[in-house]
């Protein structure tokens, strides 16, 4: 007569398929809830054009720093044809190659406001002043004003009186109002400048003020310093040269990037500009990403269409953080299956609940990894950083799961070899996690958090532990454990980003911890 089968024998598969049920509604509802549209108020459409627009006419290939320094006519072309659709003005920064854009924008119906590049080169200097001069000379029925210097004094390249002095001059040279922008506390600390101007060109960026708003705050900072400032130089007009919110990159305090965010400051921001009556420039039209080199992977995402020149829905429709989410999450599917292929049969029924689902948080934090990266990292370093973290993960996810499995063969072979190397993959996790964080404390501005790299690990080894006798553990679990406060503090404690950081920082120390008194005991 046949043994009956026991028990955890008979509830092995019906775990199994019940728990892959759960890692692929998890993915699912991961990858939606990221990527899900969201329904706003419009701010534009094909018959309400909105003021003025920042345009720099570079590709995504290319940089004001290239050398040679050429520009495309095509591309400034097509790019302005694009938003006379939506604008009825552009706004520049330089004369430097945009010689055209005077032509160009007559062609399709826009008015400019010309810039000139001020810096602390005299020559330079003189260059830019003199072909703003003679561009706005030659072209009065499209100059609308000029923009003698952005952020000059921000950057502390001239002095105040010099300024006024290059104003001046302008002023007396063209027949079009002359202004100068830059952030709006540097009106007030060089009170020089506000005489010299036919008004005043303030820039109003909620998410780079030394006390970063959120975009629930962010309307209402803007609609005050816009009151300050109308009662305190009336009758001069104000005019916000930039006002803007990036939709990708890392928070700051409760500043979030996102395309919903942005979405959300720019339709909120036009209809109280124009309830208001307010003249208004908004930050920009394509996303730029050369500028995440100096202000991080942040300073590339502030266009209403990506570099692409690819509608990013922020200013009507439906807008998504995310609108690629379907391909992640088949990406991400078809990721936890090929780990559940290499595991193979569950070793318990203990395994055969745990294997599916540790297979989704695997496929899940490496593509939200790769989503990061996508769009955050900017050198060759720092796609070296994210593939090498992202192998890491792969090694480590194929370790866990054949820790689960009824090993044979091909199988029993790989995780042996895996086993036997179990201490360095612990402390590469570590060290990864105490370089991250010593990086989120002591130079954090432009760095992005790498919680989605090291979840996995930290839960793999602070579950399954391995054996290790290196010092060198015990000092990066210090290091991690010792920086979670600072990073916090540093961050602010409204900083969700900053908490999930910590959370994985504080798994990680257990983890070392744990490990190294597995090796004691």
């Amino acid at each position: 007569m046949d043994r009956p089968m026991p028990v955890a024998s008979r509830l092995l598969w019906p775990l199994y398929l019940l728990a892959c049920l759960l890692a692929l509604l998890g993915l699912g509802g991961l990858w939606y809830g990221l990527g899900k549209p969201v329904l706003l108020p419009d701010a534009a459409s094909p018959t309400h054009k909105l003021q003025c627009a920042s345009y720099t006419p570079f590709d995504k290939d290319q940089s004001p720093f290239d050398q040679p320094f050429r520009l495309r006519p095509a591309r400034m072309d097509a790019d302005l044809a694009l938003l006379a659709e939506r604008f009825g003005c552009i706004r520049t920064y330089s004369m430097t190659g945009l010689e055209a854009i005077p032509a160009l924008a007559r062609k399709h119906g826009l008015k400019v406001m010309l810039g000139a590049w001020v810096n602390a080169n005299p020559g330079d200097t003189d260059k830019e002043v003199n072909a703003l001069i003679s561009a706005a000379n030659a072209n009065p029925d499209v100059v609308s004003a000029v923009i003698v210097g952005n952020e000059t004094l921000l950057r502390k390249e001239v002095t105040g009186e010099r300024l006024a002095a290059l104003i001046e001059r302008v002023k007396s040279q063209v027949k079009v109002p002359v202004t100068y922008a830059d952030v709006w506390e540097f009106w007030l600390q060089h009170p020089q400048v506000a005489p010299a101007v036919d008004f005043l060109t303030i820039h109003l960026l909620p998410y780079w003020e030394d006390d970063p708003r959120g975009i629930d705050d962010a309307l209402a900072h803007v609609a005050e310093v816009r009151r300050v400032f109308g009662q305190r130089f009336a009758p001069k007009d104000i005019f916000i040269g930039e006002t803007g919110w990036p939709s990708e990159g890392r928070q700051r305090e409760t500043a979030v990037p996102s395309r919903v965010n942005e979405a959300r400051f720019i339709r909120g921001f036009v209809n109280m500009a124009e309830a208001n009556g307010w003249h208004y420039n908004l930050i920009e039209a394509f996303d730029q990403p050369w500028k995440r080199a100096s202000e991080g992977a942040v300073g590339g995402y502030w266009g209403l269409f990506d570099a692409d020149r690819q509608d990013k829905g922020v200013l009507e429709g439906p807008v998504s953080n995310l609108p690629n989410w379907p391909q992640w999450l088949l990406a991400s599917g078809l990721l936890a299956a090929l780990a559940l292929l290499i595991a193979g049969r569950p070793a318990t029924a203990q395994a055969a609940l745990l294997l599916p689902l540790l297979a989704g948080v695997g496929a899940g934090c490496l593509g939200l990894w790769g989503e990061l990266m996508r769009t955050h990292a900017r050198f060759a370093g720092e796609w070296l950083w994210a593939v090498l973290l992202a192998a890491l993960n792969l090694v480590v996810l194929a370790h866990a799961v054949l820790a689960l499995a009824r090993r044979s063969g091909w199988r029993q072979r790989l995780f042996a070899w895996l086993q036997a190397r179990a201490g360095w993959l612990l402390l590469a996790a570590g060290f990864a996690a105490a370089v991250s964080m010593l990086a989120m404390v002591f130079d954090p501005r432009y760095r992005s958090f790498p919680t989605a790299a090291l979840t996995l690990p930290a839960l793999v080894y602070l579950f399954r532990p391995v054996p290790v006798r290196r010092a060198e553990v015990a000092l990066l679990a210090f290091i991690i454990g010792a920086g979670v406060l600072p990073q916090l503090y540093r961050e602010g404690l409204q900083n969700q980003q900053a908490w999930g950081w910590a959370v994985v920082s504080v798994l990680m120390t257990a983890a070392l911890w744990r490990c190294l008194r597995l090796r004691q005991a």
